[in-house]
């Protein structure tokens, strides 16, 4: 068992990390579910696939402690960070009489936790919610430091606001179910971790992995614990992202989203295979500029293709060329007035925020990567 704190000025929170958590739901989130003691159903939001492999023993849990569940269900996949469903759930809170001192259950991956999170934000101006990531992807990453967002026409997570849980609970045991496709893009944000600002971690990833990925429960733990430890200590220092010590966090992610843009954010490329191939083209520039080395650029690529994730630009198969895929950088979230800050490496375990970057160097080192072979 590992807990780790996120310790935000007036709102510290907790991410608890144990096998079997998830069937133990009503005793470690008992604080969290007091208000519904008199009756009142416990809200829970899931998607299809996490509702019908664990809401028996979501149940079983509260029934245990004399409460029960009320659910909102949504389809798997980005379709459910929309308007539509957004209005939807906002409505259903409302209509179960959901107060700003309530706490709203979000059991599922990424998509759960962001749509939920921002309702809860916006829902009478902020009530509370508690994550129960069941993808690794959103156990190390997207559970825990408070970015929610639906996705609209213009892009994606484009709409959202900084709202942070109450708790996180993390059961190592729901990456059973995990399909091993998105097993490997969850160790992509793992090994994101190693290669921003923790040589001596990607080193052990480097000799580890394949338990991590083998879900080894004592890798797996490790490797979990770590990346939220490291995450934890970079939002606790910049929260807003309103420096750059949080946006080392989107190392691989401007290149990445480039891609799940062009492929149609769609299963084609998951996001964090795209994160995967973006960390590669990373690393790859930097070394083109003279800062990461060469030897290192290939260790980088050398751990991704080994978790057997995208390592090179021509496996996508794009008709595209280096221009295109910079006008959906333009588009990012991230980029400001006049510049679209990189996410560059100096070193393994050494990232920083480059705001130097010409773009149309950036369309020829793509035009060179998608010719290559």
């Amino acid at each position: 068992m590992a807990v780790i704190n996120v310790a935000l000025a007036g709102r510290a929170y907790d991410v608890v990390i144990e096998a079997g958590l998830l069937a133990r739901l009503a005793t470690a989130a008992a604080r969290f579910l007091a208000s519904y003691a008199g009756g009142r159903a416990v809200p829970l939001v899931a998607d299809e696939n996490t509702h019908r492999l664990y809401a028996a023993s979501v149940e079983a849990s509260l029934a245990s402690h004399s409460l029960t569940a009320d659910w909102f269900v949504v389809t798997p996949g980005e379709d459910a960070k929309s308007w539509a469903v957004l209005e939807e759930l906002t409505d259903w809170l409302l209509a179960l009489g959901v107060t700003r001192s309530d706490h709203v259950f979000a059991l599922g991956g990424g998509v759960v936790g962001d749509l939920v999170g921002f309702a809860c934000a916006i829902t009478k101006r902020g009530c509370g919610f508690v994550q129960i990531p069941t993808t690794l992807l959103a156990q190390v990453d997207s559970s825990v430091g408070g970015k929610t967002a639906i996705n609209t026409k213009a892009g994606k997570n484009l709409i959202g606001a900084f709202h942070q849980p109450s708790l996180v609970l993390i059961d190592p045991l729901v990456l059973g179910t995990l399909p091993e496709r998105e097993m490997r893009a969850g160790y992509a944000e793992v090994l994101k971790y190693g290669l921003l600002g923790d040589a001596a971690f990607f080193d052990w990833l480097e000799a580890n992995g394949n338990k991590v990925l083998a879900r080894e429960p004592a890798a797996l733990e490790h490797a979990i614990a770590t990346s939220i430890a490291m995450k934890a200590a970079i939002v606790a220092e910049d929260e807003r992202e309103t420096q750059d010590r949080r946006a080392l966090l989107n190392l691989g992610h401007t290149f990445g989203h480039a891609l799940e843009a062009e492929t149609g954010f769609s299963q084609a490329l998951l996001h964090g295979e795209a994160v995967a191939l973006g960390m590669v083209l990373a690393a790859r520039y930097s070394a083109r500029r003279g800062e990461i080395s060469a030897a290192d650029a290939e260790r980088a690529t050398a751990a991704i293709a080994a978790a057997e994730l995208p390592a090179a630009l021509p496996a996508l198969g794009l008709t595209c060329d280096g221009a295109r895929l910079v006008e959906h950088m333009r588009h990012d979230k991230k980029a400001e007035a006049t510049t679209l800050p990189f996410l560059l490496l100096k070193a393994i375990g050494e990232a920083y925020v480059a705001r130097d970057v010409d773009l149309a160097d950036i369309a020829a080192f793509l035009d060179e990567e998608l010719a290559a072979r």
